[in-house]
């Protein structure tokens, strides 16, 4: 890998070609609303064609922005990396709370049940073999898409406060007074996302209170389903291995091995799709490399997948992104039908 990036002599963070994603995503996401809000439109059907493109500018700010500066990818300068996460603010976030359950939990503990706060979920969905199993769970191959469709929409109300509260019960919040103040800040910000993305539009357009919030919801819905399929797809996936450490409490592989083996690429042929929401369709790059920015993980794949393969290690990669959803399908379809899975008992 140093050699790719001593060859081209590139640097591994995003810098200009990321820059120039911010200012498009920034634009995706402010005129839409800015249209809404100050231009006099009366076609309903526009007015929920503004706000998906909204939803869209969101999700590429939260996947293809925050997401590198959190992970200290964004450019070389790390003030820059750190101002770079208050974007989350734009779009309803809160970057502690994402750097906790993702570069902490996720990162750390990919597709361990218990640890993984990326496959905890509520008791409607079961995203391991080795959470418990509910009798609802035989359908959720067919209710869960509705769930993924509200994603967006609890991330920017109630999951930031619910996360941080049992963040910090699990110690990964300093202090008390850190916690208060991270609270504090969590729900202020709340009332200024909602304020120029429902607020403002109810008072300066001329549709119904009922209108806007049937289209900021209809935007959710398309905002909400992108980013839990994307995540989902890349590791609830029949491919991806659920590990659990023994009775000792240490895991059978190291950390690139694991991430490997719980991992999945998808889409490898769809620019846009990649674009859009920040390279995560090469989730294995990005899990072996976090702190390579994913403007290159297109290049870095055919390494990645060569070197795995010299090593006997799996590189999964599911197809398209519909054959990704389709694995996805399944794995939810078997998920509800399979048994509580043991943890694994090894003999030294």
């Amino acid at each position: 890998m140093s050699e790719y990036f001593k060859t081209t002599q590139q640097s591994k963070a995003g810098d200009g070609k990321l820059i120039m994603k911010t200012i498009i995503m920034l634009l995706l996401f402010f005129v839409p609303l800015g249209v809404i809000i100050f231009a006099p439109i009366e076609n309903v059907f526009l007015l929920f064609v503004l706000y998906i493109l909204n939803g869209l500018g969101m999700v590429g700010i939260g996947m293809g922005v925050m997401h590198d500066a959190i992970h200290g990818s964004f450019t070389k300068n790390t003030k820059v990396n750190k101002l770079m996460t208050y974007v989350s603010v734009v779009i309803g976030a809160n970057d502690e709370v994402w750097r906790l359950q993702h570069n902490v939990l996720h990162h750390s503990f990919t597709n361990i049940e218990g640890h993984d706060d990326d496959i905890h979920a509520s008791f409607l969905l079961r995203f391991s073999p080795h959470a418990r199993k509910y009798k609802i769970h035989k359908y959720q191959h067919y209710y869960a898409w509705i769930l993924y469709g509200l994603t967006s929409l609890m991330w920017v109300t109630v999951n930031d406060v619910e996360k941080f509260a049992r963040y910090y019960k699990m110690g990964l919040v300093p202090d008390r007074k850190t916690y208060i103040n991270g609270m504090i800040k969590i729900i202020a910000l709340k009332f200024v996302y909602y304020s120029y993305t429902l607020i403002l539009p109810m008072i300066f357009t001329p549709f119904s209170p009922l209108t806007i919030v049937m289209a900021f919801l209809a935007m959710h819905f398309v905002t909400g389903f992108i980013i839990a399929v994307v995540f989902q797809a890349a590791h609830v996936t029949p491919s991806a291995d659920f590990p659990m450490p023994d009775e000792a409490g240490k895991m059978e592989s190291v950390r690139l091995e694991h991430q490997l083996r719980t991992t999945c690429n998808f889409a490898p042929k769809s620019k846009w799709l990649f674009w859009l929401v920040g390279g995560l369709t090469n989730q294995i790059e990005h899990h072996l490399f976090p702190t390579i920015s994913h403007v290159h993980y297109r290049e870095l794949a055919p390494i990645v997948k060569k070197t795995a393969e010299e090593y006997g290690l799996p590189y999964h990669n599911s197809g398209s992104f519909f054959a990704a959803i389709a694995a996805h399908f399944r794995m939810l379809r078997d998920l509800g039908r399979m048994e509580l899975q043991p943890i694994p008992v090894r003999n030294n």
